[in-house]
């Protein structure tokens, strides 16, 4: 059993040596209790969509074309399944995954004891991924927030979801990384790392610490095969929680800009190099100039330009942030607003 590999490992590892019968006799390695609490927090989805497809109208495809018979245009519909998490159990919110629900024209939700919804879609967000559901239900259970931002790599972790429409499974591991970038899954990407199992349908499930903690929202695989290979991905909570903010707020996500062109800095430096600085922007007014180094904001590193696009696509338009940057050798600040009214935080 994977966890009472861990959890031996994690004695070995310990300042307290393993001995004979550090584990009573009569009791397990488990987290079953943590199992318990997280659970009724996760919900199944099952969706419905309506898809066009293309028929041919004759069968000797040379005699289409010959004459340009144009081919019939049916409507068939299709169900998928994925997963969700209860964010607010007073409100009936579920937290998913946009691609879990892109394109339904009906949404279910199942709750761990077997009670079916028609869920609302309140709002989605396709460039970080993320999609929030309200269902009208009593009694629900909320999965406990936790904090993103003090994971570290070698946490121990759980993945719950529906792989496969199977049905509610827990697989768990460790945090293999943390702030994964580059990987062309979404337009924003943060990633969480992680070598708990994940395969199709865990997306929108629930990644917990052992204290049973949501960290965060299981997202993507990396496989050849379509199958889980150790490579999963998660979307970070804090991220996620940024997001569904805006969505209840306003139906949608109203990001800003700062009026800033950037590029990855030379000799492998961490940071965001300014190439370019829109004329009246926010960046021109609070006084930055090609070629600072944008290295944090609001005192939050930034490693990459995608990390910063990334941070900066979560605050809100008209939010007053601190950017650090250098100059040469200096190392400064400016204070500037983020401008309403742009696609995207950083171009």
């Amino acid at each position: 059993m994977m966890i009472l590999r861990l959890l031996l490992l994690a004695l070995l590892l310990s300042s307290t040596p393993l001995r004979a019968g550090a584990i009573p006799p009569g009791q397990k390695a488990s987290v079953a209790a943590v199992v318990r609490v997280v659970t009724p927090g996760v919900v199944n989805i099952a969706t419905k969509r309506i898809e066009s497809v293309e028929v041919p109208t004759v069968v000797d495809p040379v005699l289409q074309e010959f004459f340009e018979i144009p081919n019939a245009r049916l409507k068939r519909e299709t169900t998928s399944a994925g997963s969700g998490v209860i964010i607010d159990a007073e409100r009936g919110l579920v937290l998913t995954n946009e691609h879990v629900v892109r394109g339904a024209s009906v949404i279910e939700v199942t709750t761990k004891d077997d009670r079916r919804f028609r869920a609302q879609l309140v709002g989605k967000d396709k460039a970080t991924d993320i999609a929030v559901l309200k269902i009208k239900a009593d009694n629900l259970a909320a999965v406990p927030i936790g904090d993103s931002r003090g994971l570290e790599v070698g946490d121990f972790v759980l993945a719950v979801g529906n792989p496969f429409g199977l049905g509610q499974t827990v697989t768990s591991g460790i945090v293999s990384a943390m702030g994964r970038t580059g990987l062309g899954i979404e337009g924003y990407e943060d990633f969480i790392q992680t070598d708990a199992s994940i395969n199709p349908g865990n997306s929108g499930g629930a990644l917990v610490t052992l204290d049973g903690r949501l960290v965060g929202l299981n997202t993507a695989i990396f496989s050849k095969s379509g199958a889980s290979h150790g490579i999963g991905f998660a979307i970070p909570i804090d991220m996620a929680r940024r997001i569904m903010s805006q969505i209840v707020e306003n139906g949608e996500v109203r990001r800003g800009h700062i009026g800033v062109s950037i590029r990855s800095p030379a000799r492998n430096r961490a940071g965001a190099e300014i190439v370019a600085v829109e004329p009246a922007s926010p960046a021109a007014l609070a006084g930055l100039v090609k070629g600072d180094l944008i290295g944090s904001v609001d005192g939050r590193p930034v490693a990459s330009p995608a990390q910063l696009r990334t941070l900066l696509a979560l605050i809100p338009a008209g939010s007053e942030i601190t950017v650090q940057f250098r100059r040469g050798g200096d190392a400064m600040q400016a204070r500037l607003r983020i401008e309403a009214g742009q696609k995207s935080a950083a171009r």
